[in-house]
């Protein structure tokens, strides 16, 4: 099954960013009762799970048009497993000291920070288009933390911290993915990333840092946490995997940047009727600086966008 039209494949990527903004509220609720890491592990072990009959259903192809072993295969997946394990662990542990909003606008600061990685790693043309998103998107980010109070957030920082990872993954993988199979390596680093999520939930568990919490039993077998699970891990990783890679191809650049927009948006929506947030004068004005940077990076120089699937913003890079 697959995407066969430009409208359909319009929409396919609208409901994938709408998923991923309502997905920070669902995310949200279950951190409260499970912890961080823990939480990841289980929704990245189900997500790795949930993409393995898109593996088994592609076509193969033949040994000789495989320029890779699997020990480079495994190699390169662990290694942008770690980066994007430390930017959901950041991501999603930032979400527990400030607003969903805050995290999805804040999320968006990858996309300008793409070209700029770029630049510094592999000395690729930056335009003037992209310095001047970098700058409205910092004076964005800093009208957004401060907000009305004016008061400096913690989790601001770390879910900012996060957006640097997810840049530098979408940095490296648009430079080194490209020779490996799509699904084969997003498998494996979904694997990793619930296997180093394991690893520092198993420590945390013996240092005793997550005690605040319910007991692990209660945690398992609380109704919201495994709806949470689920919804990121089948909803969020594996159906959103497959409507971007089905849709992207459809699209013209400029309409996928413009799409992709809608995620921290979403987010704020479903914040604000499900959780009751509210930005304030200088959330939004903030929330708009980012946005607009994250647009015009992309669509100021009408760079050809490629999207990368894992990413929690998916965000448009070159290609």
């Amino acid at each position: 099954m697959t995407i066969r039209t430009a409208n359909s494949a319009l929409w396919a990527l609208v409901l994938v960013n709408l998923i991923w903004g309502v997905g920070f509220v669902v995310v949200d609720g279950a951190i409260d009762i499970m912890p961080v890491n823990t939480f990841n592990a289980f929704r990245f072990g189900i997500a790795a799970l949930a993409l393995l009959p898109l593996y088994f259903l592609q076509k193969k192809p033949e040994k000789a048009e495989l320029d890779y072993t699997v020990a480079e295969l495994l190699k390169v997946g662990f290694g942008f497993g770690l980066l994007l394990f430390l930017g959901f662990a950041l991501q999603t542990q930032g979400m527990i000291y400030t607003s969903v909003s805050n995290t999805g606008f804040i999320t968006g600061l990858c996309v300008p920070l793409v070209p700029i990685f770029g630049f510094i790693l592999f000395k690729t043309k930056v335009g003037i288009e992209v310095w001047a998103s970098v700058v409205a998107a910092t004076i964005g980010l800093y009208f957004l933390t401060m907000g009305d109070k004016m008061e400096f957030n913690q989790g601001d920082v770390l879910v900012a911290i996060s957006a640097v990872c997810y840049a530098a993954h979408i940095t490296l993988m648009a430079r080194y993915g490209g020779r490996f199979a799509v699904i084969s390596l997003s498998i494996i680093q979904l694997a990793a990333v619930a296997l180093y999520s394991t690893v520092t939930a198993s420590y945390e568990a013996l240092a005793n840092i997550n005690e605040s919490y319910p007991p692990f039993i209660e945690q398992l077998s609380n109704a919201d946490v495994w709806a949470a699970i689920l919804y990121s891990g089948i909803l969020a990783s594996a159906f959103a995997y497959w409507a971007q890679t089905s849709s992207q191809r459809l699209l013209e650049p400029h309409k996928v940047a413009l799409v992709f927009a809608l995620e921290p948006i979403f987010a704020h929506i479903a914040a604000f009727f499900i959780l009751g947030e509210h930005l304030g004068v200088n959330g939004w004005f903030g929330a708009g600086l980012i946005i607009g940077g994250m647009l015009y990076s992309e669509l100021g120089g009408r760079r050809k966008i490629k999207i990368q699937p894992l990413d929690q913003m998916a965000a448009p890079v070159d290609k």
